[in-house]
């Protein structure tokens, strides 16, 4: 048999009682299945304060009472079928009727014992429980329920109530002796004492129902099911890439747990452990992950550490004085005091000279530790051979665990280092007696950095941040920050590699947070009033440099003259530098040598390969083919992934100028299109070629035929744009006579025996350039390896290809 235990979230709504019918009806397939549940989410609270207020003569506890019947009953009606649905109603209203007596006459009574809040709350189970039989029986799936208060027994003991285990189980094996039956729904939580009045487990009381029954029958597994995937290397709303633990053993699930991990209850879960049933952990919500499997003997893993837990709200206790030096006895007598008045020891430390010890406990026992110890020291502290009692608050203990801690060289170390490394002060430090756990005491307010560090520290691989800072937020770098925050997950995962983007900047508005910018915060960025003054690029730098973050990257997202001019200081304040802008690189030779020379100079990097190609790798196929000891001879290339568009979208039967407009909306051309037509940026490009291959020269060295009569190049867009529609005779005629040749026209460049020429032409149809469509260029490198050509061949225009190649430069 095997036995899946659900928790309050797991029941808390019809959604999630699906979700488990689902899981149950496969478990019942494989294995005759008990199922013991909790009450829904928030019942169990909601019950104990609907009896306080009872208590207390609060009438408003009628209101509370008809809002959680309400709230089943809309379960029941999102669940259960139509002709099913009036028998469950009855079910669940006779439960509340009986409800409603038993907290009525708590009301009139004004007063509320422990017998009978044990029975108002131990309703909460009997709802849950009762909605599932039903839901199980509306589904055509035969189930028997089983009500634990009959086969659980309780006995009053030492303040609490406590199972009589002989007894239960003989109860247990007596009523799930049924062979036939597949499936047992059981209430969690509850019991009953010798006298049949209604008692509860207490806290984690459903887990130990699960227990106590896996363990009297011998089950094959017990799972708990939750909202979470398993036992986690930390708490996930401290640590956002905790792990999922996928096997651990006892002791070590027991450490974790005792000290923070809120997952399972170390007691309530001890007699599955006395059993050596395996506990299976596992998410509701996700049923098909791993979770996580406890057992005794866990397959050995290569990290041997296998999780941080800890716990805020801890005092310390300082106990100290040279009587304590070679006198037997104080630390037995101060453990007796604290142990007789119910007050738990979680931490113990101790000098080597015996002088002083301190030792951890809960923040709420600090005073009453302090009474009773200076009580039973009495006489030591009038004699001033002992110090009276010091209690310190304001402390949280974190604990790291694995197997046989004490023999792993360097833990405490580390601790030490990862902690250190934040300003984090560790108060104390202790090794576990199970040699399972490093527990180390810190300050309540460095509690969770505290986590984060040592967590980083053992668990995850170490991270090399990049810091980005983008100049420029329009289709580029809108794109670009879209596609890093689809990728940085992905990227740190597999390549170790934190992408932050600190700072980005417009023409009007500059932000910047050292700790990194969330994107709804970069999206702010493009709200400005029209009326606030010219953003400038140099003072964006200063800050950059002034934050003296080490990886930083500065990104070119524009084409400004302006920004282009700051890179050799960028360079020069040792800031790496990814850009799509290509006028450095298209300026003057000394201005393109002295940028050059000045990344190399301060050993940082200046990519650029998104100049020539958008996300192509033409000029790092260029510097491959030059490193390996080949020799190019020849480029011919279309480098305008707009002129392509243009041209090869273009055939008379729309307008020149509307394909051009249309070119620019997709965000194919520079924003003033001419810069496109009139050749300007694919001869920046062949430039840019021309220097990549060695050679020393200028804008002026590069041959251009121009395309456009020389009028439409002046005055506004709206203008050029007016002007083109004029012009469209022209434009038809060209087409007509290339393709009445059998010929198409082409934009290209011909780099070739020191002589570069970019220019309009008309290319036979078996020409490389004619077999691109789109935005598609095509680069041809000729060279002493590759004499019929190597292509590359792909988008050379386009928002998002920039995007990925920037990106691709930044991971470089």
């Amino acid at each position: 048999m095997q036995v899946l235990k659900f928790g309050g979230s797991s029941v808390g709504g019809a959604e999630s009682i699906n979700k488990v019918i689902n899981i149950v009806n496969k478990a019942t397939k494989k294995d005759r299945t008990v199922v013991v549940a909790s009450a829904i989410n928030g019942c169990t609270d909601t019950l104990t304060e609907i009896a306080k207020q009872a208590a207390q003569g609060d009438i408003l506890y009628q209101e509370a009472l008809s809002s959680l019947k309400e709230k089943h009953l809309s379960i029941i009606s999102s669940i259960i079928p139509t002709d099913f649905r009036k028998s469950a109603g009855e079910s669940i209203g006779n439960l509340f009727e009986e409800l409603a007596l038993s907290v009525q006459s708590v009301y009139h009574l004004r007063e509320l014992s422990l017998s009978v809040c044990d029975r108002i709350v131990s309703f909460g189970e009997l709802f849950s429980t009762a909605i599932l039989v039903e839901k199980f029986r509306s589904s055509g799936v035969q189930c028997k329920w089983i009500d634990t208060r009959q086969i659980i027994r309780t006995a009053w003991k030492r303040g609490k109530n406590t199972v009589d285990m002989e007894t239960t189980i003989h109860n247990v094996q007596a009523a799930l002796k049924e062979k036939t039956t597949r499936l047992y729904i059981a209430p969690g939580f509850i019991a009953a004492n010798e006298s049949g009045a209604t008692t509860t487990l207490g806290r984690g009381g459903s887990d130990y129902t699960a227990a106590i029954i896996a363990s009297a029958i011998e089950a094959r597994i017990l799972e708990i099911w939750t909202d979470v995937d398993g036992m986690m290397t930390a708490d996930p709303r401290i640590v956002p890439d905790a792990r999922t633990i996928s096997h651990i053993s006892y002791k070590e699930a027991l450490e974790l747990s005792h000290f923070g991990a809120k997952v399972i209850f170390p007691s309530t879960i001890q007699p599955a452990v006395r059993s050596n049933i395996p506990i299976l952990v596992k998410n509701t919500f996700a049923p098909n992950n791993a979770g996580t499997r406890i057992e005794k003997n866990p397959p050995e893993a290569s990290n041997r550490i296998k999780g941080l837990s800890g716990t805020k709200r801890i005092a310390l206790l300082s106990m100290e004085g040279n009587g304590m030096i070679g006198a037997p006895g104080y630390s037995s007598r101060l453990f007796d005091v604290l142990a007789r008045n119910n007050i738990d020891i979680i931490l113990i430390t101790q000098a080597s000279s015996v002088h002083t010890m301190l030792i951890a406990i809960a923040e709420e026992d600090g005073q009453k530790a302090k009474e009773v110890a200076d009580e039973v020291f009495a006489y030591e502290i009038s004699q001033k051979t002992v110090e009276p009692l010091k209690v310190e608050t304001g402390y949280a203990i974190i604990s790291l665990v694995g197997n046989d801690m004490a023999n792993q060289s360097g833990t405490a170390a580390r601790m030490f280092e990862a902690t250190g490394g934040r300003g984090i002060n560790i108060r104390a430090i202790a090794n576990g007696s199970s040699e399972k756990n490093v527990s180390t005491v810190v300050a309540s307010a460095d509690f969770e950095e505290a986590i984060r560090a040592i967590h980083g520290e053992f668990f995850v691989k170490p991270v090399n941040h990049i810091n980005l800072f983008i100049a420029g937020y329009g289709n580029v770098g809108k794109s670009l920050v879209e596609v890093i925050h689809r990728r940085r997950k992905v990227i740190e995962i597999e390549m170790n590699l934190s992408l932050n983007i600190i700072g980005i900047c417009n023409s009007k508005k500059t932000i910047i947070n050292p700790t990194g910018l969330d994107i709804e915060t970069i999206k702010g960025i493009s709200s400005f009033s029209k009326k606030e003054a010219r953003n400038d690029p140099a003072a964006f730098v200063e800050k950059i440099s002034s934050l003296g973050l080490k990886n930083s990257v500065f990104v070119d997202c524009t084409s400004s003259f302006e920004v282009s001019a700051l890179y050799r200081d960028i360079l020069s304040r040792k800031i790496n530098i990814v850009t799509c802008n290509k006028i450095a690189n298209s300026s003057d030779m000394d201005f393109y040598k002295s940028i050059h020379c000045e990344a190399k100079q301060n050993d940082v990097f200046f990519r650029y390969e998104t100049n020539v190609g958008a996300g192509l790798p033409v000029i790092s196929t260029i510097k491959q083919i030059l490193n390996s000891g080949d020799n190019i001879n020849r480029i011919e290339a279309t480098l305008s992934g707009s002129l392509n568009y243009i041209f090869s979208k273009y055939d008379g039967s729309s307008s020149f100028a509307s394909i051009v407009r249309e070119a620019q909306n997709l965000g194919y051309t520079e924003p003033d299109p001419r810069t496109d037509l009139c050749g300007l940026d694919l001869q920046r490009k062949a430039l840019i070629l021309v220097r990549e291959l060695g050679l020393e020269a200028e804008m002026k060295d590069i041959q251009m035929t121009p395309f456009l009569p020389e009028r439409l190049l002046n005055g506004s867009v709206d203008e050029f744009y007016n002007a083109m529609e004029k012009m469209e005779n022209y434009f038809r005629q060209l087409y007509i006579k290339a393709a009445n040749d059998k010929k198409r026209i082409a934009f290209g460049v011909d780099i070739a025996e020191n002589i570069t020429q970019v220019g309009v032409g008309k290319f036979d149809l078996s020409h490389p350039f004619t077999s691109s469509t789109g935005t598609d260029c095509v680069i041809v490198i000729y060279s002493d390896f590759y004499p019929n050509g190597l292509r590359i061949v792909g988008a050379g225009a386009g928002t998002w290809q920039t995007a990925s190649g920037l990106l691709h430069n930044i991971i470089q």
